[in-house]
C-alpha cells in the first residue's frame, strides 16, 4: 500500500490508477515505494479505478483492492520494474524494493470504493503476525539470556548469582510472559471469529485487542532486545554472535502495520465507530477474569482488586470525554494493554497447574503504574498550554518556528 506520498495515509498518499480493460481486468499504473516479500508470487494492492473521462475519486471512497501476480505464466515480470531494493536497518533477509507498475495485469477483488474496508481484513492478521514476531524476539533474547548467566563468571561468580544482574533478567520476564499471554489471547479470538463461532462481545474485543497488542508488544521486544543484548555484556555488541541482528530486526516492529501512534489513533477510531462497545467488552471480559481468579489465592485476591479499581477508574464516565482525544491516545493504548496484560498474568497465576513463580509475575506487572493516561491526566499533560509547550520544547532554535512562549 505505501507509496512514495506517505505510509499509512493511503487514502491521501495512493497515486497508483487502475485502468479497466475491455475483458474485465485491469492494467494497473504507479509506483509502490516500500513493496515487502517482492518475491512473494501474488500481492495485493490499493488503486484509484480510472473514469472513461480519465479522472479518478479522491480519498478513500476512491480506492478499490485488487489481486495481482507478480509474473506471468513463460516466468517474466508482470510489466513491473523493480527500481531498487531498500537497504534497510534490519530484516534484510527480507527483499523489499521499490515497484514501478508499467500496466501490471490485476483483478478486482473488492467493491470499487471499498479496498480499504477490504484490506483491513488482512491487517488484522498481518498486525497478529507481527505480535508473534514481537513475543518470540523476547523469549529468543531471554532464553540467550539465561543460558549465558549460567556459564558467564564475573568477579569471582557466575552472573547467576549476582543479585542485581538476576533482578534485571526478571524484570524483562515479566514483560516476556505478559507479552506472549496477550499475543496468545488474541490468537484465540481470532481462531473463533475465523471459525464464526465469535460472540459479538468477543468480536469487539478483537477490534480493540488487534491494535493495541501489536503497539504495545512492539515497544516491548525493543525494551526487552536491547536490554537482553547489554546483558552479555561487550559480546553482545559483537555482529558475530548474532545478538546485534535481533535488535535491528526487532526495530521494525513498531513501525510495521502502523507506527505507535497511528495504531493509537485506530484504538480511538475502534471506541468512536462502536459508540463505546468495544470499551464495554474490554471491562467485561476483564471483570470476568478478575471474578474467576479472585478466590484461588489471598494474593491474587488483593490484585484483582487493585486491578478492578484500576479499571473502574479508566473507565468511569467522568473520564471517557476527557480521554477519547487525540493527544492521550497513545497513554491510553499503554494503558488498556497494561490493564488487560493483568488480567491474563492474574488468569494465568488462578490455574490449578500454575506455581509460585506465576503468582510472582502477576504481583510484578501490578507493581507498575497500570493507567500512565490517568497519571499524566493529573499533570495536565493534555491541555492546551501543554500541547503548546510540546511544539516549543522539539521546535525550539529552528529557524522557521517563531512562538510566544
Amino acid at each position: 500500500m505505501t507509496e512514495r506520498k506517505g505510509g499509512s495515509d493511503v487514502a491521501n498518499g495512493t497515486e497508483t490508477v487502475a485502468v479497466p480493460q475491455e475483458d474485465g481486468t485491469y492494467r494497473l499504473h504507479g509506483y509502490k515505494w516500500f513493496s515487502s516479500a517482492t518475491d512473494a508470487d501474488m500481492s495485493l494492492t490499493l488503486a484509484r479505478v480510472q473514469n472513461p473521462d480519465g479522472s479518478t475519486v479522491p480519498g478513500t471512497k476512491g480506492l478499490t483492492m485488487f489481486y495481482m501476480q507478480t509474473r506471468n505464466e513463460d516466468g517474466t515480470l508482470n510489466n513491473i520494474e523493480v527500481q531498487r531494493l531498500k537497504n534497510k536497518l534490519g530484516t534484510r533477509q527480507l527483499p523489499t524494493a521499490e515497484l514501478l507498475l508499467l500496466g501490471s495485469l490485476a483483478h478486482k477483488v473488492s467493491e470499487e470504493g471499498r479496498g480499504v474496508h477490504c484490506i483491513s481484513d488482512m491487517l488484522t492478521v498481518t498486525r497478529f503476525h507481527n505480535s508473534i514476531m514481537a513475543a518470540g524476539v523476547m523469549r529468543r533474547i531471554m532464553s540467550l539470556a539465561q543460558d549465558y548467566c549460567v556459564r558467564r563468571t564475573v568477579f569471582g561468580k557466575l552472573l547467576k548469582d549476582h543479585p542485581l544482574h538476576m533482578q534485571t533478567l526478571a524484570r524483562l520476564e515479566v514483560e516476556t510472559r505478559a507479552a506472549f499471554l496477550l499475543t496468545m489471547e488474541v490468537s484465540r479470538l481470532l481462531g473463533l471469529q475465523e471459525c464464526n463461532e465469535a460472540s459479538g462481545v468477543e468480536l469487539q474485543l478483537l477490534r480493540l485487542l488487534t491494535p493495541i497488542t501489536k503497539l504495545y508488544t512492539a515497544k516491548q521486544s525493543m525494551q526487552v532486545t536491547s536490554e537482553g543484548l547489554e546483558s552479555f555484556g561487550g559480546q553482545g555488541y559483537i555482529e558475530d554472535t548474532g545478538l546485534p541482528g535481533l535488535m535491528r530486526d526487532a526495530q521494525v516492529l513498531p513501525i510495521w502495520e502502523g507506527t505507535t501512534n497511528v495504531l493509537s489513533l485506530d484504538v480511538l477510531k475502534s471506541v468512536f465507530k462502536s459508540e463505546g462497545q468495544v470499551l464495554k467488552a474490554f471491562h467485561a471480559s476483564v471483570s470476568e477474569k478478575l471474578s474467576k481468579a479472585s478466590s484461588s489465592h489471598p494474593t491474587l485476591k488483593i490484585l484483582c482488586d487493585q486491578v478492578r479499581s484500576s479499571t473502574n477508574t479508566l473507565l468511569s464516565p467522568k473520564n471517557y470525554d476527557l480521554l477519547l482525544d487525540s493527544l492521550p491516545a497513545r497513554d491510553l493504548a499503554f494503558s488498556l494493554a497494561r490493564i488487560y496484560m493483568a488480567s491474563l498474568l492474574i488468569e494465568h497465576a488462578s490455574w490449578k497447574e500454575a506455581s509460585e513463580r506465576d503468582i510472582q509475575a502477576a504481583k510484578r506487572w501490578c507493581q507498575q503504574d497500570l493507567t500512565p493516561v490517568l497519571t499524566h491526566l493529573r499533570h495536565n499533560a493534555y491541555d492546551v498550554e501543554s500541547s503548546a509547550c510540546d511544539l516549543a520544547l522539539v521546535m525550539e532554535g529552528n529557524p522557521g518556528f517563531k512562538t510566544k512562549h
